[in-house]
């Protein structure tokens, strides 16, 4: 299959871009700087934002693996001063993760695409980047793809909003969509790095110690992909570790930081992740092959 990978220079890129290789796709990249693997594919030089760009980069191809986003809330008010700093205008996460969206699937209607599988956000659930005081709130966990969200912040909302933009297009145009909810990802260097500087937990952590990694989120990628065919048209599927980043047992960290929490957690056993990735094993077999302890 001829597939376009977009953000194909950015941190996710090269573990994606090499298990489509080593499932014999063929590739065509897309970025604003230049992938190593351009040496090996075709790459279209441009910004997701751009709808031009997207209609050069999608022209003869069959798939499309979406990665390109801005990947936090850049008028956060926690965010902003980062953001002037690095010169990154206010409105870049909605310009980027909304319209660049919008851009790439208009394209493909446009090119005949059928398949179109996005890199999303366990932020949809809108847990992490709070603004005001109020506390998430927590129905039950762990937690899966049926939990409501509550987001606060731009980032957050673009990943929700990107989850039914892709299955209006569905529903309309028959484009086969998924949306990979990935968290916390953790290249081998971060992992490495997380297993030297692991110690006790100090507090709730409102990522609730989920990661992934980068090899798993890239697996997830291909499966759905490859299998567009034969599962519901549409899907949104947490893509996570099965264990947390804590040395505590799960249910140790609810009891000590948010016992509250705790009464919603029935059934949790050791290590267990607070976010279900069940959806995704049981539609297409992924399983979750990375770590972090020993590494």
């Amino acid at each position: 299959m001829r597939v376009l990978v977009t953000g194909a220079s950015g941190r996710l890129g090269p573990f994606v871009v090499a298990e489509l290789e080593g499932a014999g796709h063929e590739l065509v990249l897309m970025s604003r700087t230049r992938p190593a693997a351009a040496d090996r594919w075709p790459w279209v030089q441009g910004d997701i934002a751009d709808f031009a760009a997207c209609r050069r980069a999608t022209e003869g191809v069959e798939a499309i693996q979406h990665l390109a986003a801005q990947p936090w809330p850049t008028d956060h008010p926690g965010q902003r001063k980062v953001a002037e700093e690095k010169g990154i205008p206010f409105d870049q996460t909605m310009r980027s993760n909304i319209m660049g969206t919008y851009y790439l699937l208009q394209a493909a209607v446009e090119r005949g695409i059928r398949t179109f599988v996005m890199t999303g956000s366990n932020c949809a659930l809108g847990h992490g980047y709070r603004i005001s005081t109020r506390e998430f709130p927590f129905q039950y966990l762990p937690v899966d793809e049926a939990h409501p969200s509550d987001v606060e912040d731009s980032y957050s909302y673009s990943k929700l909003a990107g989850e039914e933009l892709l299955a209006s297009y569905t529903r309309a145009y028959g484009i086969r969509t998924h949306m990979v909810r990935a968290a916390g990802i953790c290249p081998p260097a971060r992992r490495a790095d997380m297993a030297a500087r692991v110690g006790p937990a100090r507090g709730w952590v409102p990522w609730l110690w989920a990661w992934v990694g980068s090899e798993d989120v890239a697996s997830a990628h291909r499966l759905l992909m490859e299998k567009a065919e034969t599962i519901p048209p549409h899907g949104v599927y947490f893509c996570n570790g099965d264990d947390t980043t804590a040395l505590e047992p799960t249910m140790e960290l609810l009891e000590r930081f948010k016992p509250e929490l705790a009464p919603l957690a029935k059934g949790l056993s050791g290590h267990q992740s607070l976010l279900s990735n069940a959806r995704l094993k049981q539609t297409v077999g992924w399983e979750h092959k990375t770590s972090w302890r020993g590494a």
